[in-house]
């Protein structure tokens, strides 16, 4: 079983090289470790190449999480794709306990870990409603992202037949390509703290874009359009899109933008005739 890990990466050389030692210093080494770097002004580069000459490095232009992460499983020589956001860490034998993980449970093609969280340097408890599920768990990802990038495995035929991250929006990425996954596939869950997500810190995407449902919405209609989805699922994802859009609405209307506003009034209504 060949695991490549793909690693993107925009101006967090602290972070990222923490990020990387976590995945070299693994009790099960992967196959093969590919950072993509998005742009980055601060160094990152630099850093990397001398501490980690053997790894694979690719530098791009910016464009955004998902174009990095798609350029790193696209040219990842692995059977199996493992995610690490730059600021989060794998525990020393995550690689090892996941992959047995799958050699047990072959009937999934996507499996996540548990995850334990430090917000601006304490560990917290996440609140309920990002508590993790296992198996055909479309109705829980349609209310928010319970699937983390940094945790999960993923047999890379997966991206053949359900797509790469939506490079046209600017979060939410994650949630609209577990929606296209889950509605079809079951998610396995090894429940255990295998990883660490570290939030807080001022350049994450939930602290740099306001509105995040606007982009949930989005991603609600992709799957609602999707001829094959379940006709069951497809109403709970109709019903999800309606509640998402009528906070949006109360937002809007409440900071004076109407013309947003009446924007996401009209799906609504569009959404009840159905």
């Amino acid at each position: 079983m060949k695991v490549s890990v793909v690693i993107p990466t925009f101006n967090r050389k602290n972070f990222v090289l923490e990020a990387i030692d976590s995945v070299v210093n693994q009790t099960v080494k992967p196959f093969e470790v590919i950072v993509i770097d998005d742009g980055s002004t601060d160094g990152t580069g630099g850093l990397i190449r001398k501490k980690y000459p053997d790894i694979v490095y690719i530098y791009q232009e910016n464009r955004g999480v998902s174009a990095a992460r798609n350029k790193g499983i696209k040219i990842a020589k692995g059977d199996y794709i493992a995610l690490l956001d730059s600021d989060d860490l794998w525990k020393k034998r995550k690689l090892e306990k996941h992959i047995d993980f799958i050699k047990q449970n072959p009937q999934f093609r996507i499996s996540q870990t548990d995850e334990l969280w430090i917000r601006n340097g304490k560990f917290v408890n996440p609140m309920k409603k990002h508590k993790k599920y296992g198996g055909f768990i479309f109705p829980q990802c349609l209310p928010l992202c319970i699937v983390s990038p940094s945790a999960v495995i993923i047999e890379k035929g997966i991206f053949d037949d359900y797509g790469f991250f939506d490079e046209t929006i600017p979060a939410c990425e994650d949630y609209d390509m577990w929606l296209r996954v889950s509605a079809f596939e079951p998610i396995g869950l090894l429940e255990e703290k295998l990883i660490v997500k570290r939030g807080g810190h001022n350049d994450q995407l939930s602290k740099v874009f306001v509105g995040m449902d606007r982009f949930r919405v989005y991603a609600l209609e992709k799957i609602i359009n999707n001829p094959d989805l379940k006709e069951d699922y497809r109403v709970m994802a109709i019903e999800e899109l309606k509640k998402k859009c009528r906070i949006i609405v109360n937002g809007y209307a409440k900071h004076g933008k109407e013309k947003i506003a009446e924007r996401f009034r009209k799906k609504i209504e569009k959404y009840e005739k159905l």
